[in-house]
């Protein structure tokens, strides 16, 4: 059937459009990201003009027996470079398990907070935090640092293999039971945090509260180096699956006839979405709505195949993660707002406008 010009669908006159923004992308978000964090170098309860960023950050090659020169450096690099490079890298990482998880499961809807990924890391390091403060764990309290992003994993790793296993039969998954079941576990695992909330002393309950409640005001270069060997890693492992992830859109069967292992893509996706959100919520806490946002609006930009989607969500997710952390630190001075509470209040709206767009579809 002739399609009359200009009576294309939407979708195709879409799909040209974003093929436009291919070349630039990566190079665009990457100039953005480095302005965002221009920014967010520059403000704070200890604000530092542009004017003394150069001699702060060791550029000027001058005055650095100037008082204030001195405590621009302290401030940079003892608070803020660090919690700039530990968000954005947590925000890359939310991002693209977000994108790997959409691909693997052939849905827009799919999210490891959503589906309660987050939620299952979460409980884990908060169990973590509570068996290293108490009397039985105390040999193991100078590990608590190490034991977090570990721990947080394996409650990411499990949560995922129990939604996997559910939602799956005669090696199909099942979106619909994929999503019921994590809303599902999400509660189970929000009951555990409640549990521990009870049982937890004041120290206790302000290290859970951390993470229910989404922050980076902890960022270390520590913690910085956690995140640093997971995101390359799952950058490497991004390019090796992006071409399976591509395929299976077009389902199992079609991706195994196009030389793809598909059980393999699964488990290899289903790690990497256990250990990108594992550590990254062992870091920041819960915060939703990055992976869900982040990967459906470039796709409606660039287009939808992974060999792109996956970078330029990583580098969406950091800016997006160092704008709204930015603004939690600024927005009520002195104190900070936690930055889930400002991730949400955006991503809400955004998936919400997604359902909308979803229905309509369907309504085609």
């Amino acid at each position: 059937m002739s399609v009359a010009a200009g009576t294309e669908p939407r979708s195709l006159r879409r799909a040209g459009a974003g093929r436009r923004f291919v070349p630039v992308a990566i190079p665009a978000l990457l100039a953005i990201l480095v302005g965002t964090a221009v920014v967010a170098l520059t403000v704070g309860a200890a604000g530092i003009p542009l004017s003394r960023l150069p001699a702060a950050l060791g550029f000027a090659g001058h005055a650095a027996a100037d008082p204030m020169t001195a405590r621009d450096q302290l401030v940079l690099w003892s608070i803020r470079i660090p919690r700039i490079a530990a968000t954005a890298m947590v925000g890359g990482l939310l991002a693209a398990a977000g994108a790997i998880m959409q691909g693997l499961f052939r849905n827009p809807l799919a999210d490891p907070a959503l589906v309660g990924v987050s939620s299952g890391g979460a409980l884990a390091a908060a169990g973590a935090i509570v068996f290293t403060d108490s009397r039985f764990g105390e040999t193991l309290r100078f590990l608590q640092t190490e034991l977090l992003p570990l721990a947080a994993f394996a409650g990411s790793l499990a949560t995922t293999a129990i939604l996997y296993g559910i939602s799956s039969r005669a090696g199909r998954t099942s979106i619909a039971i994929f999503l019921l079941a994590g809303v599902a576990i999400t509660a189970i695992t929000n009951a555990g945090i409640g549990l521990l909330v009870f049982i937890a002393d004041d120290r206790q309950l302000r290290d859970i509260t951390f993470w229910m409640l989404g922050s980076m005001s902890g960022a270390t270069w520590t913690k910085a180096a956690v995140l640093a060997p997971v995101l390359l890693i799952g950058l490497a492992a991004c390019a090796f699956i992006a071409r399976g992830l591509d395929l299976l859109v077009l389902g199992e069967a079609d991706a195994f006839h196009g030389g793809v292992d598909v059980e393999r893509l699964k488990k290899i996706s289903i790690v990497m979405v256990s250990a990108m959100t594992g550590v990254a919520v062992s870091i920041s806490g819960v915060i939703g709505f990055v992976g869900i946002v982040v990967p459906h609006l470039l796709r409606l930009v660039i287009g939808p195949a992974h060999r792109l989607l996956l970078p330029a969500s990583m580098l969406l997710g950091a800016i997006l993660m160092v704008g709204a952390d930015t603004l939690a630190r600024t927005i009520v001075a002195p104190a900070e707002m936690p930055i889930g509470i400002l991730t949400a209040a955006v991503g809400a709206p955004v998936f919400l406008g997604i359902l909308l767009r979803q229905r309509g579809l369907a309504a085609l």
